[in-house]
């Protein structure tokens, strides 16, 4: 009665209905171990914590900031951008504070699209684009992502939503595919999106979640991306400040000022303590993210091992805190998932939350100790779950 049209239609967040059941086996007494959502375990490293206790005891921190976020802030997202891709970008302009980019994102696209644009999503991709686009009443169009190395394949879009499209998504290293490009790909997606007068958005959550010397490009290094191209950046997994809920967005001056008129009415940015502990962050010699990489990295290798004497197969990423898995055959992605999670107590995400072209996958998030993974490794063992 009281919620709207937009609400209404809207599908439950599927990681939603699965920390219902686990709930619901808890309360039975379950030791449910929960690898489905993307939420690093480890702890923010204690300078950046100990840099919001000291912000936070100046009371000239406790006022709204800037409706653009903290000029420390944004001028520490710019030196970031050239210290690490030679990027410049004027902070002013050019970049913005973000409550968390999944704000941002579903801001933006209630900020550059009309009712009835196409977007541009890719499958399987992060649910919160469609979900975003279904806000702002625009038409979700699948980005076919190519099965092996899951890039973009623009020659499998029509004319037709080529042309209608207004906004294009991209995700690399990618949520939930794992899968990690160079250059080349963000070269052929800035030009695709130049040609087609498409804004182009990517998400760049997990850049700097990398192993073995990979080093994730950003899309604004392709020469003049800024004339179509967005980045959003997020603190969440690389420093572990997920509940911190601050990122960014950078590129494009004229989207930049959209988003930002749009959330001027809306919000008064983060917490100014948030944001200037976060600049400490991203002005820091980042080995905490090489520590950070470094266990999760352990914890990959450990349970991608397990996976493949199981008779599960997965690509060995290269990024993120996950593993893209192929589900065992004679099952669905939800019928596999749901087994697990009744009869194991383990929760993965079948891979059709992130789109029709999931079917057949399932992602594993790394957020547990190898200890809680050498009972998950145990409990499938028991299972004997290949047929």
């Amino acid at each position: 009665m009281y919620a709207s049209n937009k609400v209404k239609n809207m599908p439950e967040y599927v990681f939603s209905a699965f920390q219902k059941k686990k709930k619901e086996l808890q309360e039975k007494g379950v030791d449910v171990i929960d690898l489905g959502i993307g939420a690093p375990d480890l702890p923010t490293p204690s300078f950046i914590y100990n840099s919001l206790v000291e912000e936070a005891k100046d009371p000239q921190n406790h006022r709204y900031s800037n409706y653009n976020g903290s000029d420390e802030f944004r001028q520490a997202v710019a030196e970031f951008y050239k210290n690490h891709f030679n990027v410049d970008l004027d902070p002013e302009k050019e970049i913005l504070t973000l409550i968390g980019s999944k704000e941002g994102i579903v801001h933006l696209i209630q900020a550059v699209i009309n009712e009835g644009d196409k977007v541009l999503i890719p499958n399987p991709g992060y649910p919160t684009y469609k979900m975003g686009v279904h806000l702002a009443g625009g038409e979700s169009v699948n980005l076919p992502l190519d099965d092996n190395d899951f890039v973009p394949r623009f020659d499998m879009l029509s004319e037709e939503d080529k042309d209608n499209a207004k906004l294009m998504f991209l995700n690399y290293p990618s949520n939930p595919t794992t899968a990690t490009v160079e250059i080349d790909t963000f070269m052929e997606a800035v030009s695709f999106a130049g040609e087609n007068n498409i804004i182009f958005a990517h998400d760049s959550a997990y850049n700097l979640v990398t192993f073995d010397k990979y080093k994730s490009p950003s899309a604004l290094q392709v020469p003049n991306a800024k004339e179509c191209t967005v980045e959003f950046g997020s603190l969440s997994k690389s420093f572990n400040m997920t509940g911190w809920r601050i990122g960014y967005i950078a590129g494009n001056e004229q989207v930049i000022k959209a988003l930002a008129t749009l959330k001027s009415n809306l919000d008064t940015s983060q917490f100014l303590p948030i944001q200037k502990a976060a600049a400490t962050a991203l002005r820091s010699d980042f080995s905490s993210v090489e520590e950070n990489n470094s266990i999760f990295k352990s914890r990959m290798e450990k349970l991608h091992q397990a996976l493949n004497k199981l008779g599960i197969y997965s690509e060995k990423p290269r990024g993120t805190i996950f593993l893209w898995a192929r589900v065992p055959k004679g099952y669905t992605s939800l019928s596999f998932a749901n087994k697990l999670l009744d009869e194991a107590g383990i929760i993965v995400t079948p891979g059709t939350a992130f789109g029709s072209r999931g079917e057949g996958y399932f992602r594993i998030s790394l957020s547990v100790t190898e200890e809680r993974l050498d009972e998950v490794i145990h409990r499938l063992t028991l299972l004997n779950i290949v047929r």
